[in-house]
């Protein structure tokens, strides 16, 4: 369809694609690569849904947004995800939830044979899907495309990361209740909760920005403290301090945004957030930021002219009221609009 036949003011058709919109991929500016996969969540299970409940609710939206009114026009496509990782996702998905509850009743022997093929597994499908979803963003980045992930739990950026392993050097903002830089976490290698820990291990990544913090380990802590200057952490509890304490979210929005390079990926898990925004999401955690104080946030970091080389949205959890992907779905379109608009 010609962008002269859509009208952005009528009511979403249903064959229609990601936000109503009924342009092809080659006809989009911007690439959404649904990634359903959740192996290694530990708490609660919902994420792989995460693409289905955003794009269900993204139908709804009006696309005059306030910050980027014509985005629309430049196309966003939401891709596919393979059938077969689904089917191996159900199949490991079961090996994975024996391991945690072991693990909670102290049965789990990791030199058992039994357990050591459920780790192993576990891990080769991680890396069959790194290695097929890295080939998937250099694809369509080869193809002039601005590529985003929707996932899934918060694993997957790390083959972003991994693509971008061999490019110019770069920082990332991240969003999140949790630091994530755990090591292999409840002895997953690439746990939901070990993203930045894997992900630091690419050089080309010279600082990570973390924002929203309010729920981690003494682990995390040290590791954060043993790589003072390569990662900065606004602890969510500060930030809560000096907002009471008189600064505006403006003064704290430029501070963060200036302990950032000038080449940015952006990578928000949805509990960042306050959990009245995503209570359905994998492990919510009082406090966190709200909707328009995420925004303004990005607002100043558009405002600032560093490049965005690419973005994720993780851990959305459908419920049965489609808030989280109501939510999830205008913090998406507000990355599109940073990265692109």
């Amino acid at each position: 369809m010609s962008i002269f036949d859509f009208d952005p003011n009528t009511a979403s058709l249903r064959d229609a694609g990601l936000y109503g919109l009924p342009f092809s991929a080659e006809e989009s500016d911007i690439i959404i690569i649904p990634v359903n996969w959740e192996l290694t969540v530990s708490y609660r299970a919902g994420t792989f849904g995460g693409p289905e409940a955003v794009k269900e609710a993204s139908m709804q939206m009006d696309l005059y947004h306030h910050d980027y009114p014509q985005l629309w026009k430049k196309g966003i496509f939401l891709d596919e995800f393979p059938d077969h990782f689904k089917v191996i996702h159900a199949g490991l998905r079961k090996d994975a939830i024996t391991i945690i509850e072991d693990i909670e009743s102290g049965k789990l022997d990791p030199n058992k044979t039994k357990y050591k093929k459920m780790y192993e597994g576990i891990r080769k499908a991680n890396e069959d899907l790194m290695y097929w979803l890295r080939n998937r963003i250099a694809h369509w980045r080869l193809e002039g495309k601005t590529v985003g992930l929707l996932g899934g739990d918060h694993s997957i950026p790390l083959a972003y990361h991994a693509y971008m392993s061999d490019k110019q050097p770069y920082g990332i903002l991240h969003i999140d209740a949790h630091l994530d830089l755990r090591n292999a976490y409840e002895g997953f290698q690439y746990s939901h909760a070990s993203i930045f820990f894997n992900a630091l291990k690419f050089n080309t990544i010279t600082k990570l920005v973390s924002v929203g913090i309010r729920d981690y380990c003494e682990e995390e802590v040290q590791y954060v403290q043993s790589n003072a200057g390569r990662i900065e952490v606004f602890y969510d509890r500060d930030l809560r301090t000096q907002l009471f304490e008189g600064k505006s979210w403006r003064q704290l929005s430029d501070l963060i945004v200036a302990q950032l390079p000038d080449r940015m990926y952006v990578s928000v898990d949805i509990d960042g957030l306050d959990p009245k925004l995503c209570p359905n999401t994998g492990t919510p955690v009082p406090g966190g930021l709200d909707f328009e104080e995420l925004m303004y946030l990005f607002n100043r970091l558009k405002a600032s002219g560093k490049e965005i080389v690419g973005f994720d949205l993780c851990e959305v959890a459908p419920g049965n009221d489609q808030w989280d992907g109501n939510v999830g779905a205008r913090v998406l379109y507000q990355l599109c609009g940073l990265a692109a608009g």
